[in-house]
């Protein structure tokens, strides 16, 4: 090879094979004899296997392309092509790893994408990791395992920066909106969002949404709306925790309350206390007084008004509305004169038993039967409206609330009776502060409780 060639060369038209090396057409010198060549391959054979540490060699880049006959095919080293009775070839490796022998598939043939020269290194780079003592086929499991992975944190991040802020909301709402039994909430919590968010940051991608664009949603209301827009500042933190959920965002949550937007923003619960103090108010639902109750049930009487008959059970029962207007005929146990409220109408969500006076048993009876809910509303098939016992009581006495009225039942077991506080609670179907007492209390006073409901109704009728 380190002979000096002084002649023009010339070109070999085509490639020759020598000790199973194909030689493509290369400028050779005529005095350049075919054992010269063949010194040449051999040398060339021999840094080949000492580069690689084994005897590779005995098959050919167009023999491989050649070959039809179904077989396996040894080309060294524990390199082999597998033909199979459609013509159709594939690369394998054998290897031994405690003392067990295996084969590892390398790909099938192409003569350009997986070569011969191709399926040797990937054999050299199998026998590597068996030298190491790793198991060449769990190392390729791993590893597209892992490339695997790889590609789906990229199609994450590459539909986090197409995700737009309101397309997550639809989705958390979508994924949520089976939880809340109110469906006037359920309602609520998209309005909120699709009026005074959605406007602003609605098309923003939600992984780039910015502390600064959330304020943009809050400041306009936060001081003349405060309740609305503390709602609405939780249920937009809901939709990033969500969309960080979902790996559409990796950036903090920017409507986080505790550490965040409490260092820019005055607190809701201040805003609410400021407000109620300058309108001489405490905050709660307006109640009338409990001595004023008598009156009040007197003129309700007088009206011959479903909406009448309504009010005036929720006041003997001293429920929450909803249940109140969900109510049906099969709820109502008549011999035990127990109104069974199911769980999806109850705040807590837990099924709970009214003690019914003798009074609320003959207004749900003098109902019954008028419509497929107790207190029927003007459409088929519909429970009264929410508003419909709220327009009436205020016409009755203005300023206050339907919700009011279990505050003044609370307030009459408190003032005027030896009741323990602990059975009002119970009757307005409350959760006791002390877990202790929760605890051990399991049961609902449902006995005790007819005596008191029925002293209420003394109390509320005496007139």
């Amino acid at each position: 090879m380190s002979k000096t060639f002084h002649k023009r060369p010339r070109c070999l038209s085509k490639p020759i094979v020598i000790n199973s090396i194909e030689i493509p057409p290369v400028h050779r010198y005529p005095q350049q004899t075919t054992q010269t060549l063949k010194k040449s391959v051999h040398l060339l054979v021999q840094d080949k296997d000492t580069r690689w540490g084994c005897k590779m060699g005995k098959l050919t880049a167009v023999g491989v392309e050649n070959l039809k006959t179904p077989k396996r095919y040894a080309d060294g080293d524990g390199l082999y092509l597998e033909v199979d009775a459609k013509g159709n070839k594939r690369w394998l490796v054998r290897f031994s790893l405690d003392g067990k022998r295996s084969f590892m598939g390398l790909g099938a043939y192409h003569k350009r994408s997986n070569s011969l020269a191709m399926a040797r290194d990937a054999a050299v780079d199998a026998r590597r990791l068996v030298n190491a003592g790793i198991n060449p086929v769990t190392h390729k499991k791993e590893q597209s395992e892992e490339r695997a992975a790889q590609q789906l944190v990229r199609e994450a991040t590459k539909r986090a920066n197409k995700q737009t802020f309101q397309a997550c909301a639809n989705e958390w709402y979508e994924a949520n909106k089976s939880q809340w039994k109110n469906s006037k909430h359920t309602q609520q919590v998209i309005n909120t969002l699709e009026h005074y968010a959605f406007p602003h940051i609605g098309q923003r991608p939600v992984a780039e949404v910015s502390l600064n664009e959330v304020l943009s949603c809050l400041n306009p209301i936060w001081t003349t709306k405060t309740e609305t827009a503390d709602r609405l500042r939780q249920r937009i933190e809901n939709v990033f925790s969500f969309s960080i959920a979902k790996g559409y965002r990796e950036k903090q949550n920017p409507a986080q309350w505790r550490g965040y937007l409490d260092q820019v923003l005055p607190s809701p619960k201040s805003l609410k206390r400021t407000k109620n103090l300058k309108n001489n108010s405490d905050g709660h639902f307006a109640a009338m007084d409990y001595r004023d109750l008598p009156d009040f049930m007197s003129q309700l009487r007088t009206k011959d008004l479903i909406s009448a008959r309504a009010l005036e059970f929720t006041i003997l029962t001293a429920s929450r509305t909803g249940p109140v207007l969900n109510a049906t005929a099969d709820q109502f146990d008549w011999t035990n004169k127990v109104w069974n409220v199911p769980a999806s109408q109850m705040k807590n969500g837990r099924p709970f038993r009214v003690a019914l006076s003798d009074r609320a048993i003959e207004i749900a009876k003098s109902v019954e039967g008028l419509g497929e809910y107790l207190f029927a509303g003007r459409g088929a098939g519909k429970p009264m409206s929410n508003n419909t016992m709220r327009q009436l009581s205020l016409r009755l006495a203005s300023d206050i609330t339907v919700h009011g009225f279990r505050s003044s039942f609370r307030d009459w077991v408190g003032e005027e009776t030896d009741y323990d506080y602990r059975l009002a609670e119970y009757a307005l179907a409350h959760t006791l502060d002390s877990a202790v007492e929760r605890a051990y209390a399991r049961g609902d006073q449902l006995a005790k409780r007819f005596t008191l409901m029925n002293d209420w109704a003394d109390f509320v009728t005496d007139k």
